[in-house]
This record gives structure tokens, sequence and C-alpha cells, in this order.
């Protein structure tokens, strides 16, 4: 096993309404994820993934526990945290008015990339998410599926070694979802963490190395998908899921 990227220790998120109850996002969370791999979170609407993913990237500060992320806490230095990751939020958003290009140089310079680097990043970019050809596009003339390679290429313009990404291919369709998932593969293989958040079951089984099932905000299970059928003595990862949350089989 390669280093650890991304190490997690009894992370706890609570939430307290207006009336003072308290829901948790999730709950004694714990699990390493490593350079070089993909490492799945599944789990229903409310199980608490993006919750868990918001704490990794520093936008939420966990309740109790902690994270560590390419060696930084994300409770003691997270400024630090968010340089070496990129997040990918399910509700990223673009600048409507400026162009895929300009896009990027505003986001390169917010992570103090001197010039020169933004334009080689660029082109690195570009080139790896197929985008020259809509670089010089405004982002709200861009299909929904350029828009998201636009909204992954100022995730990575920094070149992270830790990819966040939650929900990458939602609403995509077959092609575009297929150039996101190539890029995916190609982080991997060029020794990035990817932590990614999916509803898609097909798309974890094909692409992750491993996976975490989160339900009500904590882990049901984890293993590689060989792992994984082994334990639940069922081949298709839907099935595995369902056995994992104790839901009913059909």
């Amino acid at each position: 096993m390669s280093e650890i990227a991304i190490s997690v220790d009894a992370l706890c998120k609570d939430y307290i309404d207006a009336s003072g109850q308290v829901t948790r996002g999730c709950r004694d969370l714990s699990f390493n994820a490593y350079y070089g791999e993909i490492f799945g979170l599944l789990g229903t609407n409310g199980a608490g993934k993006t919750t868990t993913l918001r704490v990794l990237s520093t936008v939420l500060r966990p309740t109790s526990g902690d994270a560590r992320i390419a060696g930084h806490s994300v409770t003691q230095s997270p400024e630090l945290v968010r340089h070496a990751i990129g997040f990918l939020s399910a509700s990223t958003g673009l600048y409507g008015r400026l162009t895929a290009a300009e896009m990027l140089r505003y986001f390169g310079r917010l992570h103090n990339l001197t010039d020169v680097q933004t334009e080689r990043r660029i082109r690195e970019v570009a080139d790896a998410l197929d985008m020259s050809d809509f670089l010089d596009r405004r982002c709200d003339k861009l299909s929904s599926g350029q828009r998201q390679r636009v909204s992954i290429a100022r995730t990575i313009i920094h070149d992270p070694s830790v990819l966040i990404l939650d929900e990458a291919t939602t609403g995509l369709d077959i092609l575009a979802a297929a150039q996101i998932v190539r890029f995916i593969k190609e982080s991997r293989d060029r020794g990035k963490c990817v932590i990614l958040s999916t509803h898609i079951m097909h798309e974890a089984e094909q692409l992750c190395d491993r996976i975490v099932i989160i339900h009500q905000g904590e882990v049901k299970a984890h293993g590689t998908i060989g792992e994984l059928r082994q334990r639940f003595q069922k081949e298709n990862l839907d099935h595995i899921f369902l056995s994992a949350v104790d839901a009913e089989l059909l």
C-alpha cells in the first residue's frame, strides 16, 4: 500500500436547528485513503457524504474528531489542507460572463500562481479535459458537460495532490461522463488520491479501488469490491449496498 493521503479519525459533525435539536451529519467516521487510488464514498441522500466531504475540504469544522490530508490537520492547519486539495462540490458554480480561460486565470491568481504558471496549467488542464475548443467561450454559453469540465479544471488549476469530487458526473450525458471518468482514472494513474462521492453504482464499481459505504452518518462497510463481494456474498454492488445499510432486497 502506498502513502496515506487522507486519514479520518472518529470524525463527527453535528447540526443544531433553531429549536435546539441536534442532527448528526456524520458520526465517528474513520478511514484512510491512499495516493494512487480512487476511494469511493457511497451513500443515499442524507447519509452524510456531502457533510464528510465538506469537513475534509475545511468548508465545515468538525464537532469532534479530526482528519489529516497530505499530513495536515483540517482543524489545526486548514489553510495548508486547502493548498493540498482540489474540491469539486456538487453545487459548484461558474461566473457566466467570464470565458473558461478567464475563470482559470482567476482561480490561478487565487492560488497565488504566477501568470506564467497559470498559462502553463491552463494548457495542461485543457489538454487533460479536452477543453481547447471552448476555452475562449463564455461559461453561460457552454453545455452542461463543458461547464463541468471547467469546474474540474478550476479545481485542479494548482495541481493538488488530493482531489475531492462530489457527484462529478451527475446529470451529464454518456459522452461527457466518459470524459470525466477518463480524467479521474488518469489522475489516479499519476499518483493522486481521488476521493469520489457518487450515486452511480456501476461508476463506483468501474472506478473505485476501495469503497466506504455510509448510512445515517456511520460507516457500514468498507473495502475493495472483491472484499465486499466476499463479505456480503453478492456480486452486484447495488445489492451489496442494500445489504450494508440493512435495506430490504428486491
